[in-house]
C-alpha cells in the first residue's frame, strides 16, 4: 500500500495526471511512417518452465509450434506491407526458449531479411540444457552474433531450487561450445539474492563465471512478481526477498568483484569485459514485436499483443495484428520514458537529457542536485555517472516500484487474452 501512494505521488509530480496511465483495448493499430526502428521476437515455448520466470510461456507442443510458426511469419507479414522495406537495427530473440524452435528460428529470420533490411546485431537467449554442436552451428549459420546463456547458478542446490533442469557439471563444456563458435559477444546470467544464498556463494558463482572467460556477465535479483512463478503463480509462497541491508551487501560485493577483476558497469546488472559489443535485452528505445505477448514501441505508442498462443495464432490467420491493448505516451511520459532507460544504462548523456528537458527544467534540477548531494553519482561535462550507491538504489527503485507496474498489467493479460481497460 505505501509502495502503491509513493509511486502514484512521483509519478504525479512528474508527468502529471493518473489518467495518462491507461491500457485500452484495440482492434488495429495505424503506423507512422518510419525508416528504421528494432525488432524482437518472441517464442513462448519451454520443455522445463522454470519457477522463477515471470514471462509469458507454455510447455513445448509440435503441433501448436507450427502453427505458431506461420502465424508469427504472417505478423510479419502484415508489418511489412504497412511499412514497407525499412532498416532493423537490431533483432532480440527471447522466450520462453527460443532455441526450443531451432529449425523455426531459421525460417523467420529468413523472412525479416526478405521483407526488412538488417543493419544491426542479433541476439538471442537460451538455457544450457538446450545447447549442442548442432544448435550452436545453426545459429551461426543464421547470422546470430550475441548470445546469452542463462546459467543462473554453478551451485547445483541453487539450480535444483530455482527449478533447472540441469546439473553444474554440465555448465563449463556449454561455454566452451560457444566460446568457440566465432559469437561477437557471449553473456552469461547468474542470479542472486536466492534463498539462504551467501555473499560468499554469490562470489564463488562469479569468480567460476569469470574464468569461463565469457566477456560479459548479467547478475540478477530474484523478482517478486506477486501474480508469478515466485509467488502465487507457481506455488513458490516460501520463497521471499531478502531484506535491504543484505542485498546491498551482496550488490556492493557484486559490483565491486567485478570491477577489480577487469570489468566494467555496462548496466545497473551487467558487467563487460574488454571491446566485446554489449549484450543487452532491454534498452531499445523504439522496437516492434511479433509473438505472442510481445510489446512494441513505436513512436509515442505502447502496444501489446495477446498473451494467449492459441488467440495469437487465430488472430494472425484472420490476417489482423494480434494487439490486445495499447497506451498513448504524453510528451512527458516519452522524455521520462527515454530519462529511464538511461538510468538504467547507469550513465545519462547531458546533451541529449538538455535537448529533451531543457537545461532549466525543475525536475532536472532537482535530480541533479540530488544525484550530488546523496552521492547516488558524479557528473563531467558531458555525462552523468551513477555510483555503485546510486546503481543500487535504481535496482531497488526497478523491484519495488516499476515492476508493480509490469505485474498490473501482465496478471490481467495472462488471464484475459483481450483484457478490458487497464489502469494502473
Amino acid at each position: 500500500m505505501l509502495t502503491q501512494i509513493i509511486t502514484r505521488a512521483i509519478r504525479r509530480y512528474l508527468v502529471g495526471s493518473r489518467q495518462e496511465f491507461i491500457f485500452k483495448p484495440i482492434d488495429d493499430i495505424k503506423l507512422p511512417s518510419i525508416e528504421k526502428i528494432d525488432m524482437y521476437i518472441h517464442i513462448p515455448f519451454c520443455k522445463n518452465k522454470c519457477p522463477y520466470c515471470p514471462y509469458n510461456k507454455i510447455m513445448y507442443d509440435k503441433k501448436l509450434t507450427e502453427l505458431y510458426l506461420k502465424a508469427i511469419l504472417t505478423e510479419i507479414e502484415q508489418y511489412y506491407n504497412r511499412l514497407g522495406r525499412i532498416k532493423i537495427t537490431s533483432i532480440y530473440i527471447g522466450g520462453g526458449t527460443p532455441t526450443n524452435l531451432i529449425d523455426e528460428l531459421g525460417v523467420i529470420l529468413e523472412r525479416i531479411r526478405d521483407r526488412f533490411i538488417i543493419t544491426g546485431n542479433i541476439c538471442i537467449e537460451t538455457t544450457p540444457s538446450d545447447l549442442n554442436k548442432e544448435t550452436v552451428s545453426k545459429l551461426v549459420s543464421y547470422g546470430i552474433n550475441l548470445v546469452s546463456l542463462g546459467v543462473q547458478s554453478f551451485n547445483n542446490e541453487y539450480l535444483q531450487l530455482i527449478g533447472r533442469n540441469y546439473k553444474a557439471s554440465i555448465l563449463y563444456p556449454v561455454i566452451e561450445l560457444l566460446s568457440s563458435s566465432n559469437f561477437e559477444s557471449i553473456n552469461i546470467d547468474l542470479m542472486f539474492a536466492l534463498p539462504g544464498q551467501t555473499v560468499e556463494e554469490v562470489i564463488l558463482d562469479l569468480k567460476k563465471a569469470i574464468s569461463s572467460g565469457v566477456n560479459q556477465i548479467t547478475l540478477y535479483p530474484l523478482f517478486t512478481f506477486p501474480y508469478s512463478t515466485v509467488g502465487k503463480y507457481l506455488n513458490l509462497k516460501r520463497v521471499k526477498m531478502p531484506n535491504i541491508i543484505t542485498r546491498k551487501s551482496m550488490y556492493y560485493a557484486i559490483h565491486d568483484f567485478c570491477i577489480d577483476n577487469g570489468f566494467k558497469r555496462v548496466s545497473v546488472w551487467g558487467f563487460n569485459r574488454g571491446e566485446f559489443p554489449r549484450y543487452s535485452s532491454v534498452t531499445r528505445d523504439n522496437y516492434i514485436g511479433f509473438g505472442a505477448g510481445a510489446g512494441s514501441h513505436i513512436s509515442k505508442t505502447f502496444y501489446l499483443n495477446t498473451f494467449s498462443v492459441k488467440e495469437y495464432i487465430k488472430n494472425c490467420f484472420n490476417e489482423k495484428l494480434p494487439v490486445a491493448l495499447k497506451m498513448d505516451f504524453t510528451d512527458s511520459m516519452t522524455r521520462y520514458y527515454w530519462l529511464y532507460w538511461r538510468f538504467y544504462d547507469t550513465y545519462i548523456p547531458k546533451g541529449q537529457l538538455f535537448e529533451l528537458f531543457g537545461k532549466n527544467d525543475k525536475n532536472i534540477q532537482l535530480l541533479l542536485w540530488l544525484i550530488n548531494i546523496l552521492k547516488l553519482g558524479e557528473e563531467d561535462e558531458e555525462n552523468v555517472f551513477l555510483s555503485k550507491k546510486g546503481a543500487f538504489w535504481l535496482h531497488l527503485i526497478q523491484n519495488y516500484f516499476v515492476l508493480n507496474y509490469i505485474d498490473k498489467i501482465w496478471s490481467v493479460a495472462m488471464k484475459k487474452p483481450w483484457p478490458d481497460e487497464i489502469r494502473i
